[in-house]
C-alpha cells in the first residue's frame, strides 16, 4: 500500500517533512512524525548507508516515502533544497559542519525556506569539547549520570538498558517535542528556527526527578538501595520456580498490604518502612515467588492492586490479554510491531505503509511535492566513500 500524498489521518496530516537518512534516533523521531500523519520523505543516499538492517525490515522507516539522492553529485543539494522549499520540518543526523559541506545546513535550508523548522539530532550536541567525537547511546547516558543510576547492586556493574534510554528517549522524543513546539512557533510568528536536539542534553533531563530527590536527601547517589532503582524489595523483579520472573511495584502502603496478603507473607513481613530489615524483607518475598511459576502468580494477582505484573518477552508482549484488548501491537505487511502512540479521538494514527525501500517512491514525490528534479537522477556513488565524517551512530549522507 503506497502512502498517501500527505501522509495520514493523524493529526500532523498536511505536515511535510524531509529526513536526510541516516541510522539510530533521527529516523525513530521521523517515524514518530510518519505515525502521527506527516508526510515524511526520507532522502537515502544511492547504495544505502553501509550501516543497518536490511530496509525491509526496519519498521523506524514504516509509513515514510523514499528517494535516492546523492548529495556529492552535481544537483544534490539543490533537488533537497527543492523539496526544503515545499517542507515544514527538516530532520537530520550528521555530525556538526557536516550538512553545511554539503551544501544543505540550515543556513542554506532557512534561506530557502524562512519558516522551516531544522531537527538536528547528535549524540553529543552541536557545540563543546566532544561535538565533533564519535559515540554510542552508551556513552552519552555514561557521562550523565543516567547510566551510574541503574544496576540491582551498589558494588556491582551499571546495566546497560539497551538504547532506549538515550538514542530514543534522551534523543528522539526530545527531537519530535522540539521540532512541534518550533513548528508552532513558525506557524504562529513566521519564522523557522534550528532545533539542537543533543542526547546528552534529553538524558540528563530524564533525571530531573531524580536530582531533585538527590538534593532533598531521598535519593543516595549510588545505584541499588533507593525506592525505585531495585534498591527496595517491594520495587523490583523476583524469579518463580520455571526460571521466569514478576515485577513488583507495590509502593504505597495499601498496595503494599494487597500485596503480602496475596503473596502469602503479611504474617512474617516486617513493616515496610523498617529499612533496617529490608534484607530480611528481600529473602522473605524472593523464597515466597520461587515456590509457584509464572504463570501460577500471575494468576494469584490477576485483577488485583498489588501492582504486581509478569516479566515477558518481546515475542510474548503481543498476546497478553491487555495489550491485545487496546491494539497496543498490530499485525502489518507480516510484521508484528508496536501500534502507534499516544492515542488522539478525532484523528487517530495508523501503520499506513510497510517500511520504506530506498528510492521506491521517487516518481511519486517528484509528483506530489512538485519537485521534477528528482526524477531520472541516477544512482552511482560508492557508499565507501560516504562515512568519511561520519560517527557510527550517525552516519554522513
Amino acid at each position: 500500500m503506497a502512502a498517501q500524498a500527505n501522509g495520514g489521518n493523524g493529526p500532523l496530516s498536511g505536515v511535510r517533512v524531509v529526513e536526510l537518512a541516516g541510522i539510530g534516533p533521527g529516523p525513530f523521531a521521523a517515524m514518530l512524525l510518519a505515525d502521527l500523519g506527516a508526510d515524511v520523505v526520507r532522502i537515502d543516499r544511492p547504495g544505502g548507508p553501509g550501516l543497518g538492517i536490511d530496509p525491509a525490515y526496519d519498521l523506524t522507516n514504516r509509513n515514510k516515502r523514499s528517494v535516492l539522492v546523492d548529495l556529492k553529485a552535481d544537483g544534490g543539494p539543490a533537488t533537497v533544497l527543492d523539496l526544503v522549499e515545499r517542507a515544514d520540518i527538516l530532520v537530520e543526523g550528521y555530525r556538526p559542519g557536516v550538512a553545511e559541506r554539503l551544501g544543505v545546513g540550515p543556513d542554506a535550508c532557512l534561506a530557502r525556506n524562512p519558516r522551516l523548522v531544522y531537527g538536528r539530532m547528535t549524540g553529543w550536541g552541536q557545540d563543546g569539547p566532544l561535538a565533533a567525537s564519535a559515540g554510542h547511546d552508551i556513552a552519552y547516558i555514561a557521562i550523565t549520570g543516567t547510566l551510574g543510576m541503574i544496576g540491582p547492586a551498589p558494588d556491582g556493574p551499571p546495566t546497560v538498558p539497551a538504547n532506549l534510554v538515550g538514542d530514543y528517549a534522551g534523543g528522539s522524543l526530545y527531537l519530535v517535542v522540539g521540532v512541534l513546539a518550533a513548528l508552532q512557533h513558525a506557524r504562529t510568528h513566521g519564522e523557522g528556527q534550528v532545533v539542537d536536539a543533543a542526547i546528552v542534553d534529553g538524558a540528563a533531563h530524564l533525571a530531573t526527578m531524580i536530582h531533585g530527590m538527590v538534593a532533598a536527601g531521598g535519593w543516595q547517589d549510588r545505584r541499588g538501595v533507593n525506592l525505585l532503582d531495585g534498591g527496595c524489595p517491594f520495587y523490583g523483579t523476583y524469579e518463580t520456580s520455571d526460571g521466569g520472573y514478576m515485577a513488583v511495584g507495590a509502593l504505597e502502603q495499601q498496595f503494599y498490604e494487597e500485596f503480602t496478603r496475596l503473596l502469602g507473607i503479611e504474617d512474617v513481613a516486617p513493616a515496610r518502612k523498617d529499612f533496617g530489615r529490608w534484607d530480611e524483607l528481600r529473602a522473605a518475598v524472593a523464597d515466597r515467588f520461587r515456590t509457584r511459576t509464572r504463570e501460577e502468580w500471575t494468576a494469584v494477582f490477576e485483577g488485583t492492586d498489588a501492582c504486581v505484573a509478569p516479566v515477558l518477552s518481546m515475542r510474548e508482549a503481543p498476546a497478553h490479554p491487555h495489550l491485545a484488548a487496546r491494539g497496543t501491537f498490530v499485525e502489518h505487511a507480516g510484521f508484528t510491531q508496536p501500534a502507534p502512540a499516544p492515542r488522539f479521538s478525532a484523528t487517530p494514527g495508523a501503520v499506513r505503509s510497510a517500511p520504506a525501500r530506498p528510492g521506491a517512491d521517487t516518481e511519486a514525490v517528484a509528483r506530489d511535492w512538485a519537485v521534477p528534479s528528482l526524477n531520472g537522477r541516477e544512482a552511482t556513488v560508492d557508499v565507501r566513500t560516504e562515512a568519511r565524517d561520519a560517527s557510527p551512530q550517525e552516519p554522513e549522507a
